[in-house]
C-alpha cells in the first residue's frame, strides 16, 4: 500500500499522463529505449522495462549497449498501449477499457510481462480485466473483437479471439433476438423503396429495456464475422435470426452509400454472406434476394455465387415483384435492356422446385411472367424470338388455371407491336400464334377486332368470338326476360321495352361487325389480285394459294371463304352492289294491355 502522500503524488501524475498526450515517464539514471509507433517516437526507460518484460532483460543481456528498437520493429503496439505499459512500469495506475484491452494484453504477452518474471505482471491484470469486463458482456465482446483486427494472429495465440467468439455465441443461444429480429417474408413498403433503393430490414434489437441496444456484428470484418456466422449455424441458432444479421451486415458493407471498401472486397463479402445464407424458403425476403443478385452481376462475382442466388429466388419467385425482375443488362455488348436470360432461369429453378399442391403460387407467378411481358416488350432492341420464349412461358403458366384469361399476354403483344413496327406481316402472324382468342375477355376481344396492328387473320377470329361472346351474353337475358309471365302488366312493359333496347343494341353491333368484315374482305380481295398478277404466288396468311383460291363465279353458286365466316358470325347476306349486308329483322312492338 502507498502512504497518502505517495498516493496524491501518483494522482498528479496520472492526471498529467491524460490531459497531455506528448507525456512520457522516463528516468534520469538509465538509458532511454526509442521505438517508432504508428509514425511517431515514442521513449521508454529501458532499465524500469526489463524489470517488469523478460524479453526486454533478455535482449540487453546479449546486447547490453545496442540499439534495443531494431529487435522490436514487429511489436504489436501504438502509443496508447505503450503508454500504459510505461505507466505500468513507473508503478502509476493504468486505465484499461474494452477499446484497449486486446492490444495492451498482446503487447504484454509479446514482451514477456508475465508473473514468472515478475509478481503481479501487467499480463495478469490485462486478462484479469478481459474476464471480468469484457467476456461477461456482449457488447464488450463484440467491441473487442474489432479491435482485433489489425493483430488478428497475436490475439488468436494469446486466445481473446475465441474467448469473444464463444461469448457472443453462447449469448445468441440465449436470446438469438440479440442477432436481429426475424425478417420473415415482410416486403419492403413503397414509400421505403421511393426513398431508397437500399434494402432495409426490420431488425430491431431488444433484450430487456426499450432503450437498451445491443453492439451489431455488422461492425466486424469479414475474417471475424463469417466464422462466428458458421458457428452459430452449426449450433442451431434460429435461421432467420442469423438471415437478418446476414442482411444487416449486406447493407451495412455492400448497400450503403457510403464507400467503406473497394470492389474487389465487396465481391469477397458478396460471395461469403450468400455461403451463409440459410437455403431454406421465406428466410429472407425475395427483393434482398433480387438486390444481392443485381450486386453480383455489378461485380462481376463468380458463377456459383450467382447461382445460388437464382437458386433461392427461384424457390420464392411466387413472393417477388416485376421490379424486382427488372435487372439491367451488363457490358456494352448487351443489346437487351435487361437481363431476360437470367429471369429465364430462375422461372426454370421455380418450376423445378415447386411441389405445393396449392397452385396459387403458380397462378401468381403466371401473372407475374405477363407484368414482366409488359414491361419489357417497350423495348426497341427486344428480338422477337425472346419474346415469343417468354409469351409461351405465359401460355404454358396458364394452363390449368381456368379463372386466367390472356389479356396481359394481349396487351404485351399490343406493345410489341407498336413497338417494332418492321415487322413484317408473317412476324406478326408468328407473335400472334401465342394468342387465344377464347381466353381474351370481352372487352379485350373487341378492341382485338378493331385493332390495326393485328394480323388479318387474327382480326377475323377476334371478330368471330366477339360475335358468340355477344350471343352469349345476351340469350340468357332474353330468357330470362320471357320468363316474367307472372308479373303485373307493369313490370311485363318494362321486360318488353328493355328486351327490345337489348335487340336494338345486338342488331347494331352485328351490323358495325359485317362492315369490318366486309372491309376486310375487299382488302383480301386487293391482296389476292396482287398476288395473281405478281405470278400466282400464294398468300397462305389470308387462306389462299395456288390450289385453294377462290375465283369469283356467281353462276358456280359456291359460296365464298367471307360469306361462309358471315354465315358462322350469323349475319344474312343479301347481294346489293357486290356488298353483303347484316339484316336483323326488327321485331313489331307487342305493348301489354
Amino acid at each position: 500500500m502507498f502512504n497518502n502522500g505517495k498516493n496524491k503524488y501518483h494522482e498528479m501524475a496520472a492526471r498529467k499522463g491524460i490531459e497531455s498526450s506528448t507525456w512520457r515517464p522516463r528516468s534520469k539514471l538509465t538509458s532511454e529505449l526509442q521505438l517508432h509507433l504508428c509514425g511517431s517516437l515514442f521513449t521508454v526507460d529501458k532499465e524500469l522495462l526489463a524489470k517488469k518484460s523478460s524479453k526486454i532483460a533478455k535482449l540487453m543481456q546479449r546486447n547490453p549497449n545496442g540499439d534495443l528498437s531494431n529487435l522490436l520493429r514487429d511489436i504489436p503496439a501504438d502509443q496508447e498501449s505503450m503508454e500504459i505499459v510505461g505507466r505500468f512500469c513507473h508503478g502509476f495506475s493504468i486505465n484499461l477499457t474494452t477499446e484497449n484491452i486486446v492490444r495492451v494484453s498482446c503487447v504484454a504477452k509479446y514482451l514477456g510481462m508475465t508473473d514468472n518474471h515478475c509478481p503481479e505482471n501487467l499480463l495478469t491484470k490485462a486478462l484479469a480485466f478481459f474476464e471480468h469486463h469484457v467476456i461477461p458482456s456482449w457488447n464488450n465482446s463484440v467491441r473487442a473483437l474489432k479491435t482485433a483486427e489489425n493483430m488478428l494472429d497475436h490475439a488468436s495465440e494469446l486466445g481473446l479471439i475465441d474467448y469473444c467468439a464463444q461469448s457472443i455465441i453462447s449469448k445468441a443461444m440465449e436470446d438469438p433476438r440479440l442477432l436481429g429480429e426475424s425478417i420473415g417474408s415482410v416486403p419492403i413498403s413503397d414509400d421505403e423503396e421511393e426513398d431508397s433503393n437500399e434494402y432495409k430490414p426490420n431488425a430491431r434489437r431488444k433484450l430487456f429495456d426499450i432503450e437498451w441496444k445491443s453492439e451489431d456484428l455488422s461492425s466486424l470484418g469479414l475474417r471475424l464475422y463469417a466464422p462466428i456466422i458458421n458457428a452459430m449455424i452449426q449450433q442451431k441458432i434460429p435461421q432467420e435470426n442469423v438471415a437478418a444479421n446476414i442482411c444487416q451486415y449486406a447493407k451495412t458493407w455492400l448497400f450503403s452509400d457510403e464507400e467503406k471498401i473497394d470492389e474487389n472486397s465487396q465481391r469477397e463479402i458478396l460471395e461469403a454472406l450468400v455461403q451463409l445464407l440459410p437455403q431454406e424458403r421465406d428466410i429472407v425476403t425475395c427483393t434482398f434476394l433480387f438486390h444481392m443478385l443485381r450486386f453480383a452481376k455489378f461485380l462481376d462475382a463468380s458463377s456459383d455465387c450467382m447461382n445460388g442466388i437464382e437458386q433461392r429466388i427461384g424457390k420464392q419467385l411466387d413472393q417477388a415483384s416485376v421490379k424486382d425482375m427488372l435487372i439491367p443488362s451488363q457490358g456494352y455488348a448487351k443489346d437487351e435492356q435487361y437481363d431476360t436470360e437470367c429471369i429465364r432461369r430462375i422461372l426454370k429453378n421455380f418450376y423445378m422446385h415447386y411441389t405445393g399442391p396449392d397452385p396459387t403460387g403458380l397462378g401468381l407467378v403466371a401473372e407475374l411472367i405477363d407484368e414482366f411481358l409488359i414491361e419489357i416488350s417497350a423495348d426497341i432492341d427486344l428480338k422477337m424470338p425472346t419474346f415469343v420464349a417468354f409469351a409461351d412461358m405465359s401460355v404454358a403458366a396458364s394452363d390449368g388455371l381456368s379463372h386466367r384469361t390472356s389479356d396481359g399476354i394481349y396487351r404485351a403483344v399490343d406493345i410489341y407491336l407498336d413497338k417494332h413496327r418492321h415487322l413484317t406481316e408473317s412476324e406478326k402472324e408468328e407473335i400472334c400464334k401465342v394468342l387465344n382468342c377464347n381466353r381474351l375477355s370481352s372487352e379485350a376481344c373487341e378492341h382485338a377486332a378493331q385493332n390495326e396492328r393485328l394480323p388479318v387473320r387474327f382480326v377475323v377470329q377476334a371478330l368471330f368470338v366477339a360475335q358468340l361472346k355477344l350471343r352469349e351474353a345476351f340469350v340468357p337475358r332474353i330468357a330470362a326476360a320471357g320468363g316474367g309471365g307472372s308479373e303485373n302488366s307493369n313490370g311485363r312493359r318494362v321486360v318488353v321495352e328493355r328486351r327490345e333496347e337489348e335487340e336494338e343494341g345486338e342488331r347494331m353491333e352485328i351490323e358495325r361487325m359485317g362492315s369490318k368484315v366486309k372491309e376486310l374482305e375487299r382488302e383480301c380481295d386487293v391482296m389476292r389480285r396482287e398476288i395473281e398478277r405478281s405470278g400466282g404466288i400464294g398468300f397462305s396468311g389470308s387462306g389462299f394459294s395456288n390450289n385453294n383460291v377462290v375465283k369469283k363465279n356467281k353462276k358456280s353458286g359456291k359460296m365464298s371463304m367471307w360469306k361462309e365466316m358471315k354465315r358462322k358470325l350469323g349475319c344474312g347476306m343479301s347481294s346489293v352492289d357486290g356488298d353483303y349486308h347484316c339484316l336483323v329483322k326488327k321485331k313489331k312492338k307487342v305493348h301489354p294491355r
